[in-house]
């Protein structure tokens, strides 16, 4: 028998390849049921990119909003150090999640007709983790689990959400038990409702900016305005990907498309931290 001089080096290299069953990688990760989650319904050979992209954007935004509850609880805690470090990952994870659009983001109004139809119905709007994300940012409505009636545990953990403070809740908590002066409108408001701007909150976070820039106070601020920012992109890139796509029609699932996507863009999370700029 004939011996190779590299086989000793290459069987001391080679891992493991003989399991019983599955492998522990994919008992852990579950590739395997993943990589057969797609189920197009025309085609058309772009709608697995457009069914894949929508299903990575909702695995980022699971995580997204692990992240956002670490922050929240850690800040209830007056952890800052934790909170501060779920919210420096959520900002690349909001990074990968923009970096989403990508694939979807050259399309041509004849390649989306191609498969649009096979959504039917279907709408990010009806998606229950970008809602949940939504509320962690203060963007509460009561409407929005309407969709979700007839799934009983998303209907639950929206519900659930929707009465818990929000991240912002949390923070301006925070800012109070720090000596800052946090309207009591602000901290005893009916957290169920979406926030609204508060120009005594704003004043505080001047005082902030205004003040010693390593704080803890400013590097939260600062952390958080990382966040707004890439949730701005986030959803600027949403409406010039649909723009792209079909213009001004209505959107999937009976939504206003573009007009409902404009609306949103104007709006920035976490308001007062952006306005307070202009005083300081």
């Amino acid at each position: 028998m004939s011996h190779h001089p590299d086989s000793d080096e290459a069987g001391a290299q080679t891992p493991n390849l003989d399991f019983e069953g599955t492998t522990p990688y994919d008992d852990y990760v579950q590739a395997d049921v993943l990589t057969h989650l797609q189920h197009p319904l025309s085609d058309d050979p772009g709608e697995m990119v457009f069914l894949v992209t929508t299903q990575v954007m909702e695995l980022w935004f699971t995580v997204i909003v692990h992240e956002w509850q670490t922050a929240a609880e850690a800040l209830r805690q007056d952890d800052l150090p934790t909170a501060l470090a779920a919210l420096r990952r959520s900002t690349y994870e909001l990074e990968s999640l923009n970096a989403s659009w990508k694939p979807l983001a050259h399309l041509t109004p004849v390649q989306f007709n191609s498969y649009r139809s096979a959504l039917g119905e279907g709408s990010g709007f009806q998606s229950a983790m970008y809602r949940r994300l939504e509320f962690l940012l203060g963007e509460k409505s009561s409407s929005m689990l309407v969709p979700h009636r007839g799934a009983s545990r998303a209907h639950a953990e929206l519900e659930k959400a929707l009465q818990e403070p929000s991240l912002y809740d949390e923070v301006l908590g925070f800012l109070s038990r720090r000596g800052h002066p946090v309207p009591a409108a602000a901290l005893d408001r009916d957290v169920a409702q979406r926030y609204e701007a508060d120009p005594a909150v704003e004043r505080v976070w001047q005082r902030i900016y205004a003040g010693p820039q390593d704080s803890p106070e400013a590097r939260l601020g600062e952390a958080l305005t990382e966040v707004a920012e890439l949730v701005w992109r986030w959803r600027n890139d949403h409406l010039v990907a649909t723009r792209r796509a079909m213009g001004a029609k209505p959107g999937t699932g009976g939504s206003a498309g573009v007009a409902w996507l404009e609306k949103r863009a104007r709006k920035n999370v976490f308001p007062e931290l952006w306005t307070a700029r202009s005083h300081v």
